[in-house]
């Protein structure tokens, strides 16, 4: 049975974060909201967790997964950044998009793209979201928590409660949220490519 947290949306009360992050530290895995509805993420280290996590979503694990992180300094740690991509990023930050980038020798293997060797990375504007990478200190393993069958995340807490609580640590809620989706702009390569035009607004990639 897990655990589910109501977290103040606006002011994050700090003894249920640091219950949060304790849990991730332990190797539960956590659903969480994010400023494009909830994602169900894990450690960074923890092979178990994101075994379960795939599970759950019914993914492989040639899946493009995320890494949620707290600013641009940290995102530089675990992706290559040329100076472009750079000013991109920097502009575009906090906000609703993924980027896809090649990864650093930071990022567990298992987590990369098998075949391009990329990662996803996010700095979310979300203030729970935001909260629980400070109290981190390091990134979130992530993935949109979009259920088999399903095209959009998750955006109501009480029916993941409904359908997750015997499958995950800890279930935080942060009240509904919009559904739609990150944009996904892909730097990994000489070539920009929007993969994916969500929330976040295009245009600034856009040549």
């Amino acid at each position: 049975m897990s655990q589910f947290f109501q977290i103040h949306p606006e002011n994050p009360q700090q003894r249920l974060i640091q219950q949060a992050v304790n849990l991730i530290r332990q190797g539960h895995v956590v659903v969480y909201p994010t400023d494009s509805g909830y994602a169900i993420g894990c450690h960074i280290g923890d092979k178990d967790s994101l075994t379960q996590i795939c599970r759950i979503r019914e993914i492989g694990k040639d899946h493009n997964f995320t890494l949620m992180c707290r600013d641009l300094s940290e995102l530089s740690v675990y992706a290559r950044v040329d100076n472009t991509a750079f000013r991109l990023l920097k502009n575009n930050t906090p906000g609703p998009y993924t980027f896809v980038l090649k990864g650093t020798k930071e990022v567990p293997k298992r987590l990369l793209n098998p075949k391009r060797k990329t990662i996803g990375l996010r700095v979310p504007e979300n203030p729970i979201a935001m909260a629980m990478l400070e109290e981190l200190n390091e990134p979130l393993m992530s993935t949109s928590l979009i259920l088999p069958g399903h095209e959009m995340a998750e955006s109501d807490p009480e029916r993941i409660r409904d359908l997750l609580e015997k499958q995950v640590g800890l279930i935080v809620d942060g009240g509904s949220i919009g559904e739609k989706p990150t944009t996904v702009v892909d730097l990994a390569d000489d070539e920009m490519v929007i993969r994916r035009v969500g929330q976040g607004d295009p245009s600034p990639f856009q040549l």
